[in-house]
């Protein structure tokens, strides 16, 4: 069965996941180290941590720890960027003439399942960190990325402020501060 080992060395099973390995730790450190835009912004370094920790800054009281782990499950599976994610979810429907489902989204799904469990966060994830999320997309967008080839998706209105990315460091250090803040009681 495929796994992959997790910075805290816990096997952390792909096809079945298990409680036991989802740990915050791994989660911060595999989210500071991954580049938003699939590494293709500029200046480099903006990673997935601080994208979250924004969501988080945007979003009122309840559902902060709901936006800063809105995007943990890819600390498993990685972080496919949205045009990607489309590609496969076609090419799955494509191959799966049968009806028998998505089976990416369904694997994609289970993890953050998973992830949403074992923290408490909201399911389905709620709407105000979806509109934060778009939201840090086109402020990201924005500041990040280069004149773009062809139009994006219809965005909502960046905020006001540039982003500009922080050290590995501090997106791991913003990241954990946030989730001890808002963490939920066992």
């Amino acid at each position: 069965m495929p796994w992959i080992q997790t910075y805290r060395s816990k096997a952390f099973r792909l096809i079945d996941p298990r409680p036991e390995s989802v740990c915050i730790e791994d989660i911060a450190h595999s989210l500071a180290s991954v580049c938003r835009f699939g590494g293709h912004c500029d200046p480099p370094g903006y990673s997935v941590a601080q994208h979250c920790v924004h969501c988080a800054d945007i979003v009122s009281e309840p559902y902060k720890l709901d936006a800063l782990l809105h995007d943990a499950g890819e600390a498993y599976y990685g972080d496919f960027t949205r045009p990607v994610k489309l590609v496969l979810r076609e090419m799955t429907a494509y191959h799966n003439r049968a009806g028998a489902g998505n089976h990416f989204d369904d694997w994609i799904r289970r993890i953050d399942r998973l992830v949403a469990s074992v923290f408490r966060l909201s399911s389905p994830m709620p709407i105000e960190v979806v509109a934060a999320d778009n939201i840090m997309l086109a402020t990201e967008a924005r500041d990040l990325m280069g004149p773009p080839p062809e139009p994006w998706v219809e965005m909502p209105q960046p905020l006001p402020h540039t982003v500009r990315p922080w050290p590995r460091a501090e997106a791991l250090a913003q990241f954990m501060r946030i989730y001890h803040e808002y963490k939920r009681a066992a």
